[in-house]
């Protein structure tokens, strides 16, 4: 078998399947239709050799593991990849296949002009003159994010099904569930997984290697107003709604995404309702550097205690959730997982591209519990949206350096 013929197949079946996470569900997981995937996963894995393929009931991750044969003492080695896709239409997904693509012509999604993938607009597609592009129909998102990883981390165990010479270590899967809601990790059994490291295949463009993410943090702000008619107001009305757009004036003003880059922190107002009444705002807080995103969230009450200050009694409440931290903090501890990734990359000719990730990964949750996992590429680009689209040769490409991390994986164990 050729090292990559179930890679696209697999792909294509797995993106036309719909599992779209819930955010709005308090069930584990989150959607029928995850955990219906996550079964015909189960059984694939079974068929490609590995063994204790179970769910963890606190997640509902499946995890199993492929049985060493190199005979040494190789470290467990760990890939996870989750099955979710994000919060944009997944249903009646029609992925396209653009082979040889010219790297400059503008791919019309949806036939008739209306969702056209232009390189005048996404200069990424430059990247990838010569190669076989798989792109939506504009109708949909791909979910190459994170289909991607899982067909590649199948791939690799395809590989070895047919080829048992080659050796390797013990090698421990996870397919995750509800990753685009932040809660896919919460429950992860990491005892049960049991590895030294682990990766997460869940990146995007080919080379990136990522071992520091975000600080996170959700704040809810609930403001009690008092509405009385506007013939009779001055004096007694408090309007919730204006001083929702008081408080949101008096956070930093360059302090959001749209404004900032790189390891530079913001807060990021996603949803604002209510009435005179009663308002809620909701905030996503983000700092790479734990000091400032701990003074971040100080902030938020302390512009509720200034507003707080000139009413009758405390009208603005503030709630924040830590989501994640920084997984630099465990990596920077034992860099060993990123340093066997730099060097398959460099052995297989890619560049690394190691940056701070503006956003998180599940390995941002599971690095704390002990397990240091820091992210692989897989291959997507514009995720979570109509445009999305992934390279079939970065898809190989992954493939290809999930097998080299395993072989030095395996080697450095035996010298």
């Amino acid at each position: 078998m050729a090292k990559y013929e179930t890679l696209l197949p697999r792909f294509l079946r797995y993106v036309k399947i719909n599992t779209r996470s819930n955010p709005d569900s308090e069930t584990i997981p989150t959607d029928p239709k995850e955990v219906a995937f996550l079964k015909t996963l189960a059984k694939e894995l079974e068929e490609v050799g590995a063994v204790d393929v179970h769910t963890q009931e606190s997640s509902g991750y499946v995890v199993a593991t492929l049985p060493a044969n190199d005979g040494g003492n190789t470290p467990v080695i760990g890939y996870i990849s989750h099955v979710d896709t994000a919060d944009f239409n997944a249903e009646n997904i029609q992925p396209q296949i653009h082979e040889n693509y010219d790297g400059e012509s503008d791919i019309d999604l949806s036939g008739d002009g209306k969702w056209v993938l232009s390189p005048k607009t996404y200069s990424s597609l430059r990247k990838y003159n010569g190669q076989t592009l798989i792109t939506t129909d504009g109708t949909t998102l791909l979910g190459s994010d994170d289909k991607s990883g899982v067909a590649d981390i199948m791939t690799m165990l395809d590989y070895y099904k047919a080829h048992p010479e080659v050796k390797h270590g013990e090698i421990r899967i996870g397919f995750a569930p509800d990753e685009e809601t932040g809660t896919g990790a919460d429950h992860f059994d990491a005892k049960d997984f049991n590895t030294k490291f682990a990766y997460t295949v869940d990146g995007g463009p080919l080379g990136e290697l990522e071992y520091e993410t975000f600080n996170a943090a959700q704040a809810t702000i609930e403001i009690q107003g008092n509405e009385v008619h506007t013939a009779v107001a001055k004096g007694l009305m408090v309007n919730a709604l204006q001083v929702g757009i008081d408080y949101h004036n008096m956070l930093p003003e360059g302090d959001r995404p749209e404004l900032t880059e790189g390891r530079q922190g913001f807060y990021h107002l996603f949803k604002m309702s209510g009435t005179p009444d009663h308002a809620k705002l909701v905030y996503i807080i983000r700092d790479h550097d734990r000091k400032i995103f701990e003074e971040r969230k100080q902030t938020m009450q302390e512009i509720a205690d200034k507003l707080n200050y000139n009413f009758d009694q405390d009208r603005v409440e503030v709630e924040v959730h830590d989501q994640y931290y920084n997984m630099g903090e465990i990596l920077e501890k034992d860099m060993t997982p990123v340093n066997i990734a730099k060097e398959a990359m460099e052995n297989l000719s890619i560049k690394p591209d190691i940056y701070p990730v503006r956003g998180g990964t599940d390995g941002s949750k599971i690095s704390f519990m002990g397990i240091p996992t820091p992210n692989l590429f897989a291959g997507g680009e514009n995720m979570h949206s109509r445009f999305e689209y992934v390279s079939v040769q970065t898809m190989e490409r992954a493939v290809d350096l999930l097998l080299e991390i395993n072989r030095l994986n395996s080697e450095g164990s035996q010298k």
